[in-house]
């Protein structure tokens, strides 16, 4: 099997804007809220998510990056590169909006959990994902905002490929390829 587009440059940034307005509807002016990016695949569609909300706002509102490396259950047996943590505020009180590229077992946002305790202790905590592949879970977590739910089987792959202006596609591809 080839692999399948799924999402282009254009759907792309209709989910952002979509994304946007659906966090704006629950947070208001972001006051009290923040957007963490997790490393490494997260941080793009973080980023766009700030630059556009920042656009809608009129304001800068408050973002970081989250890495979880030493927090995953696999960090052992992958070879895996700490990627650095960039975060400039207090999380404690604050609503945390997480964000990632694609939801799969949940184990990476387990582990993000994990890590966020570190700085602190959040009101609550929302996820935020490009790609939801619901049929695979490990861990009982669901995202609270959803760009593109795909059901796909244990044997193909969802490529996310972020271009250097910061727009995304999305591919279906079997793992073999």
């Amino acid at each position: 099997m080839s692999p399948r587009l799924i999402l282009d440059q254009l759907r792309y940034q209709r989910t952002l804007t979509r994304l946007c307005y659906q966090l704006i509807e629950n947070h208001d002016d972001f006051d009290n809220s923040v957007i963490l990016g997790l490393q490494p695949r997260g941080i793009m569609l973080g980023r766009s998510l700030k630059n556009r909300l920042n656009s809608l706002l009129g304001k800068e509102i408050q973002y970081g990056e989250l890495d979880t490396t030493f927090f995953r259950d696999d960090f052992r047996q992958k070879a895996l590169v700490p990627q650095p943590t960039s975060i400039d505020f207090v999380v404690d009180d604050k609503k945390v909006i997480l964000v990632d590229d694609v939801l799969f077992t949940g184990r990476s946002i387990r582990a993000a959990l994990d890590a966020l305790q570190h700085f602190g202790r959040p009101a609550s905590v929302e996820l935020l994902v490009l790609i939801d592949r619901r049929l695979s879970r490990h861990v009982p977590i669901q995202p609270d905002y959803v760009g593109l739910t795909v059901d796909a089987v244990f044997s193909e792959k969802v490529v996310v490929q972020w271009s250097e202006n910061g727009l995304a596609e999305v591919e279906l591809k079997n793992k073999e390829l």
